[in-house]
């Protein structure tokens, strides 16, 4: 999923001294494996004092990269609205051999990005894979986030039937360095699509079709792919770390779609909520709720931007 271009300045400079940005600004960051690149999006606060303007809003996917949050980031221009590519997707490329990713690697990429802008702290809306990878930085550097709304981040060490499911998880991986990824990515849909629990016996099951799902089941080769490949295990596997998240002085929000009930990431999202001692929040829509039309899926992300504003409101 490549973020493309986008309109406005590009620059490393991160120089306080800089005029004040009156559009988008794209700048690249070197991290310990990668170069990444963000985006700040001024909002629309005038000459307001600081104190007068809300916090910086940072969008985080994986390894859904900038290009998901266009629509959402259109309902915050009351506020500067951070985006970037995660390592290995979009604009942001790996320097290093290595072909996996953790999430503690994600967090200390998400940690250059806030202290490069200076608008820490910062409230993070993060969805997915970018969820998981937000409790990471919350757990390591707390102070660099006022508020985390972690929007179904899907691990399945906080599900009761953790073990069959993590294996789901490990063969999806293992299936596309064997076969690819059309077949790698039949089973990902299924598997993220299923509702209620996983079974031990789930090999006995029927093997998703890729054709099905209107892939290609030929192997072009390739293996660069950041969701089946990068970050499919590191992220499923990932156990929060419930004592330092509790700890923290972050106000986190555990959110789930409405029409996502018993599907697997919205079920990591409960227990994740259960682990803090919290209450999970329901949004509109599905896993992809904030979507207008990228990548072609909709949500309703005029009714999900509501929602958000609310939480980050009632902070």
């Amino acid at each position: 999923m490549s973020a493309g271009g986008r309109p406005g300045l590009h620059s490393d400079s991160t120089d306080p001294e800089e005029p004040a940005m009156t559009e988008t600004a794209t700048r690249t960051l070197e991290s310990t494996g990668a170069t990444v690149a963000y985006d700040v999006r001024p909002g629309a606060e005038g000459e307001a004092g600081q104190a007068e303007r809300p916090p910086a809003l940072f969008l985080i996917g994986s390894p859904m990269d900038a290009t998901g949050f266009g629509t959402l980031a259109s309902h915050f221009t009351d506020r500067t609205v951070i985006t970037y590519d995660p390592r290995g997707a979009g604009r942001s490329v790996r320097t290093d051999a290595a072909t996996e990713t953790l999430p503690e690697e994600h967090a200390e990429d998400l940690r250059r990005v806030i202290e490069a802008t200076g608008m820490g702290p910062v409230d993070v809306f993060a969805s997915s894979g970018g969820a998981v990878n937000g409790l990471a930085l919350v757990a390591r550097h707390p102070e660099l986030v006022r508020t985390l709304v972690a929007h179904e981040p899907p691990t399945v060490q906080v599900l009761p039937d953790r073990k069959a499911a993590l294996a789901v998880c490990e063969d999806v991986h293992t299936t596309y360095l064997r076969d690819g990824m059309g077949p790698a990515m039949a089973k990902f849909l299924a598997l993220s699509m299923r509702t209620g629990p996983f079974q031990e016996n789930w090999r006995d099951g029927p093997v998703p079709n890729a054709a099905d799902f209107g892939l290609p089941a030929e192997d072009d080769g390739s293996r660069g792919d950041p969701l089946l490949g990068q970050n499919m295990r590191g992220c499923t596997a990932y156990r929060p770390d419930f004592p330092a998240l509790r700890a923290a002085g972050t106000r986190i929000v555990v959110v789930a779609g409405k029409e996502s009930e018993g599907r697997f990431p919205a079920r990591a999202a409960a227990g994740v909520a259960e682990g803090l001692g919290i209450g999970l929040t329901l949004f509109p829509s599905h896993h992809g709720g904030f979507l207008g039309g990228e990548y072609g899926r909709h949500g309703d992300p005029e009714a999900f931007a509501e929602a958000l504003r609310g939480v980050l409101d009632g902070a």
